[in-house]
């Protein structure tokens, strides 16, 4: 009897075929015999199963089911899906203030990509909601390299679930950016 009182039921055949399976390829330790192990008739074989119709469309897989719709390119300056209009308004006309500044200037380009992605994932963990980034406006009509990179890493799978919209603040600076995070 068990240590804790109950009863044992004898094994299932299900169960005496599966240890026999697992104790087939063992081999003994010296000087000791494989337990013999009743035989057991092999299960029958389950019925057909319908075939569906031609017509029936098969069921969509449960990862199919699960997997959220792409999310759209996130473009700075332009209104998202699912934003009110009143929180873009505020969030493009500058109204909405930062919780937090990141400041990119003087960075190289793969220091401030790391930089960036630190930020956001740390706002998102303090459960911040809006952040500016300065990038710097750059030389020429062309802009830095970090702000002309800004787009493309906002749109990377890294941070793109995180982000909501993304808004130049002042028309006259394209070198500062806010980011609003997702809830």
């Amino acid at each position: 009897m068990p240590r804790d009182g109950s009863r044992r039921s004898a094994p299932s055949e299900a169960d005496l075929a599966l240890w026999a399976a697992f104790v087939r390829d063992i081999k003994p330790l010296p000087g000791r015999a494989r337990p013999i192990l009743p035989e057991i008739p092999p299960p029958s074989p389950l019925p057909p199963s319908p075939q569906p119709s031609s017509a029936a469309v098969p069921p969509a897989s449960p990862a199919a089911r699960r997997a959220p719709a792409p999310l759209a390119l996130l473009v700075i300056g332009a209104a998202p899906a699912g934003l009110d209009g009143a929180t873009w308004e505020r969030l493009r006309s500058g109204r909405l203030k930062p919780e937090r500044v990141i400041d990119l200037h003087g960075l190289t380009v793969a220091e401030a990509h790391r930089a960036l992605l630190h930020a956001v994932s740390s706002a998102r963990v303090a459960r911040l909601r809006c952040l500016e980034i300065i990038t710097g406006r750059g030389s020429g009509e062309a802009g830095g390299a970090i702000r002309r990179e800004l787009p493309h890493w906002l749109n990377l799978p890294a941070l793109r679930p995180l982000l909501l919209a993304a808004a130049h603040p002042h028309r006259a600076n394209p070198g500062a950016t806010r980011l609003l995070l997702r809830k």
